[in-house]
């Protein structure tokens, strides 16, 4: 058989199925290759963010003799150069070479302390490989190499260190100054020059904090600050570094380039760093047993659990629309064959083989679908992205629903020749094994959704299959339940509207309960696609709920001004002046030692009871703050709680009486040992935060303030900062392309659903137009025997979309969407569901009124003459 014919003869049907196979080759092929790239994209966001000290790989060794000193930089290149020998494959094209981003190699002391300190003074010395490129020198000059000296009639090294500004001002380092190191092993340093970072935002110096700033700390039970610092020396210096007299460790940092890990391997690339941690374990240099640090590994897993529920997700939402696409596909290849039905059996009748039906029913579709599924492919690539297994799968397993059903269902149909059967006549009953397999579906279905719903999943769930098997179980159940229960409540219609006087009541509602096989299979389609579309914005709309709310706890107000030293006066008057500002809210904040010991706790010192006005419209609030008879009244964090009345020590002693719990403080605190005062609790406010409500721009309240050491945040740039995330922005836009896919198909399928029982309807009303039914009649016949199976599908599927949130439960964790919030109480948008739910009826009704149109050109007794009513 020739198939050229039957596609000319049927150019309609098969324009339809090109149109259909290409829009699925391309969907399915070009989503997850954005969705893949969305997450390579938060990889690599989540890297760069990460501090070097973190993402790189750093092996150690501490020199456990003189005999295991390295003394020149060649020795430490040699090292290098046998730790990047080890490598395995998969970390090799990560890791940057010598020289670039933040591969280098050091050897730093720690722990030495400033002699007569009394151990609150340390000063380290650091040689860096690469420090020539790294700082420049603001005054003396660089250190060179070093000399002697005697000190309690020993001689003693001296070094030549340069230090930093910071340095210089916080432990007394001037130019010129020999402070005297260590307690028994003594040696000193002579600092001649100052230095500043060429770029301190620079990732690098994560891996040398001490070296640019002095880290102050607070020693338990002790009221000092300690202070510790790291001064550099020269490459002479390393002559007369060793590990017999000082806490020495030689570092070989081998930088990790945070573009470089893809999504696919991040799993890959973890093992790797567990097999080279084993590797260099083992590894015995002269200068002693390597150590790798890195915490790469634990940067890896919370990628990869948040990339987990993403991708559980997307496979929801995917999977939902590869399903409902090769549903419609299935709707389009059964037109195309119902169309060639009559030429088929004849074919049958006359001795043609199964082979023979199965090759004329795949032909037409094969021209339509091949070329079609190709396109739709070869489109997706321009999607940016890499490619998966889906992305190969989906067009071909779309190609191979297309053709395969063509090809099996003339076989089916005509296995006897001029078999005929009349589904418009009763009802026919399902076999008591297929009933008892539905039921079992049901049950497992709903089996899956309790046990999903009881266990825990958090931190698993990503790979879970139970956790994907579930939904598409539970829309096949529903599906089902729908078919098999639909007509039942239609016969009940039938029997009242058979006591009315109306005909058209009853022949509609009786045809639409005798609906044949083909006219339910769109249930199979408009179900899950309704279900789908619901779920995706039910899940939108809960992660952008979450999404404000995480802003608003980032900030705290409307606009947010921190600063390290107080604001001048003037300010709050500056600041309101700026047009959109509608009040502008004074706090001091500050670190407040608690009672007469080294323990530290934040403080805000604001007028509550006006942040409590300003919050008034936002997702997070402040418990009030009751006056108190004794002491000033404050709000203390959990760790504080029942400790009644303390003693603080900020600009002056002060006695506070707990007055309410607050787990946290929006925009400033939200764990740790935090209080929250009235701004009178210092007699002068040292006001260095603004609180501000209304929509001014910040970059005028920037410059109202007008001091480059004032940060400004807003609640707007938050919400924006956590929109545009990779991962989150491109879910947003498959969520919103899939509802739209979805709803397309969903309509497509309505209208595929009225031509395929076009012929059926059509005979029907040429039968009843000689008894004088109307054309306002027979529109209503047709519109009463489509939509009931239509409206019974939406409304199933809207409850089975708002069911699956909840019923996935703990398994959906879209935090990493939100800003770390956590989505919660999904609040149902009805919005999209309903308007999908009104434009399948308003197509149904259209589809009814063309269709009895278009019956009305054509005479009844040219119809029932004709015997071709399609």
């Amino acid at each position: 058989m020739k198939s050229l014919v039957p596609a000319r003869v049927h150019l309609g049907p098969v324009a339809l199925l090109a149109v259909l196979t290409l829009s699925a080759c391309l969907l399915v092929g070009g989503l997850p290759r954005a969705v893949q790239a969305s997450f390579d994209d938060a990889l690599h966001a989540s890297l760069s963010d990460a501090a070097a000290l973190q993402t790189d790989l750093l092996a150690q060794v501490e020199p456990a003799s003189a005999e295991a000193t390295l003394r020149e930089p060649a020795q430490f290149a040699a090292g290098e150069e046998r730790l990047r020998s080890l490598l395995p494959a998969p970390l090799r094209p990560l890791v940057l070479p010598p020289g670039r981003g933040t591969s280098h190699a050091s050897a730093t002391t720690y722990d030495t302390p400033v002699h007569g300190t009394g151990g609150m003074r340390y000063l380290n010395l650091g040689w860096l490989s690469d420090a020539d490129r790294r700082v420049r020198w603001v005054e003396g000059r660089r250190p060179g190499a070093p000399g002697s000296m005697t000190y309690e009639r020993e001689s003693i090294p001296v070094f030549e260190v340069g230090v930093s500004e910071d340095a210089r001002a916080k432990m007394g380092l001037e130019i010129g100054a020999t402070r005297i190191l260590g307690e028994s092993d003594y040696a000193a340093v002579k600092v001649v020059g100052v230095f500043a970072a060429d770029d301190p935002a620079d990732r690098y110096w994560t891996h040398h904090a001490d070296v640019l700033r002095v880290t102050e700390t607070q020693p338990p039970g002790k009221t000092d600050l300690e202070r510790r610092a790291t001064a550099l020396i020269s490459e002479a210096g390393l002559t007369r570094l060793n590990g017999d007299d000082r806490n020495l460790v030689y570092t070989w940092v081998l930088g990790l380039d945070p573009a470089a890990p893809t999504s696919l391997g991040a799993a890959e690339v973890k093992d790797a760093v567990a097999d080279y941690e084993r590797t260099v374990s083992v590894e015995t240099p002269a200068s002693g047993r390597y150590r790798l640090v890195t915490g790469l590994p634990g940067l890896l897993d919370g990628f990869l659990t948040a990339q987990g529920t993403a991708r559980t997700v997307m496979v929801l939402v995917l999977g939902g629309l590869l399903a409902v696409s090769a549903g419609v596909i299935v709707l389009g290849v059964r037109l195309l064959s119902e169309r060639a039905d009559p030429a088929l059996a004849l074919a049958r009748a006359r001795g043609a083989s199964l082979p023979q039906l199965a090759f004329a029913g795949a032909g037409p579709v094969a021209l339509a679908a091949v070329p079609a599924a190709v396109a739709g492919y070869a489109l997706s690539w321009l999607v940016p992205g890499p490619a998966t297994f889906v992305v190969h799968a989906g067009p071909a397993l779309v190609l191979a629903v297309a053709v395969g059903f063509a090809a099996v269902r003339p076989v089916v149909a005509h296995r006897a020749p001029l078999r005929e059967r009349r589904d418009d006549v009763a009802a026919a009953r399902p076999p008591l094994r297929r009933v008892t397999l539905e039921a079992l579906v049901v049950v497992l279905a709903l089996a899956g959704a309790y046990l999903l719903r009881s266990r825990s999943l958090a931190g698993e769930a990503g790979d879970d299959p139970f956790l994907l098997v579930v939904p598409v179980a539970l829309t096949v159940a529903a599906a089902l339940v729908t078919i098999r229960c639909y007509p039942y409540p239609l016969r009940l219609l039938v029997r009242l509207a058979s006591r009315g006087r109306a005909a058209v009541p009853y022949l509609g509602l009786t045809r639409a309960a005798r609906a044949r096989p083909a006219s339910v299979l769109p249930v199979l389609i408009l179900l899950p696609a309704l279900a789908v579309s619901v779920f995706a914005s039910v899940i939108a709309g809960g992660v952008e709920t979450a999404q404000r709310l995480a802003a608003w706890q980032a900030t705290g107000a409307s606009i947010k001004v921190t600063s390290r030293v107080e604001l001048p006066a003037g300010v709050v008057d500056r600041v309101r002046a700026v047009p959109g500002v509608e009040l502008v809210l004074p706090a001091q904040t500050g670190q407040v030692q608690l009672g007469y010991t080294g323990e530290r706790a934040e403080a805000i010192a604001v007028d509550v009871a006006a942040w409590r006005r300003l919050l008034a419209d936002s997702p997070v609030s402040l418990p009030p703050l009751p006056t108190s008879a004794s002491g000033v009244p404050a709000l203390v964090s959990p760790e504080l709680h029942g400790r009644g009345t303390m003693d603080i020590g900020w600009q002056a002693r002060t006695k506070l009486t707990e007055r309410g719990v607050v787990t946290a403080v929006p925009g400033f605190f939200t764990r740790g040992k935090f209080l929250v005062v009235p701004l009178e609790v210092n007699a002068r406010p040292s006001v260095n935060t603004l609180l501000i409500k209304g929509d001014a721009d910040p970059a005028a309240v920037t410059r109202a303030i007008g001091r480059p050491t004032a940060v400004v945040t807003s609640q707007a740039a938050e919400l924006a900062a956590i929109r545009d995330a990779p991962l989150t922005g491109t879910v947003r836009v498959v969520l919103r392309v899939t509802t739209g896919a979805l709803a397309a198909y969903a309509l497509v399928a309505v209208v595929v659903m009225l031509v395929i029982g076009a012929a059926d309807r059509t005979r029907a009303l040429a039968f009843l137009r000689p008894l004088g039914l109307s054309e306002r009649q027979a529109r209503g016949l047709t519109a009463l025997e489509i939509l009931p199976l239509v409206l019974v599908t939406a409304l199933a599927g809207l409850v089975l979309g708002l069911a699956l949130p909840a019923a996935l439960g703990p398994g959906i964790d879209l935090s990493s969407y939100a800003g770390g919030v956590a989505v919660e109480g999904y609040a149902p948008d009805l919005a999209v569901p309903l308007l999908l739910a009104a434009g399948l009826a308003v197509v149904a009704g259209l589809g009814a009124y063309v269709h009895t149109a278009a019956g009305r050109r054509r005479g009844s007794g040219t119809l029932l003459r004709g015997g071709d009513l399609a």
